[in-house]
């Protein structure tokens, strides 16, 4: 009997990770092309604690799916770690702006 791999649906944590990952991005290059201008700050806090509220709720979001769906933890797990790998990269914009 062949096994039919039926991945998990779910793609609207990566959309979540890739978006907010893209508009940090933007709003880091910004503070740092108009030489610590702090309106982009304004701009960048909310976001910033926006996307960390939103983040955690997908992230608790995942983590229920990955306890109660054990057949698609490899999907799930592999989401959560992209999820997860936000985290490096905005401390690291972080130290730079604090360090400015």
């Amino acid at each position: 009997m062949k096994t039919i791999h039926n991945p998990f649906k779910e793609k609207q944590s990566i959309e979540l990770t890739v978006g907010t990952f893209i508009i940090s991005t933007i709003l880091f290059m910004l503070y740092i092309i108009s030489n610590g201008n702090s309106m982009v700050l304004v701009i960048a806090w909310p976001f910033a604690l926006g996307a960390i509220i939103v983040n955690a709720i997908m992230f608790i979001h995942l983590m229920d799916r990955f306890i109660h769906f054990p057949e698609h933890r490899k999907d799930i797990g592999m989401k959560i770690l992209i999820l997860l790998s936000n985290i490096p990269i905005l401390f690291f914009y972080y130290l730079i702006v604090m360090k400015s």
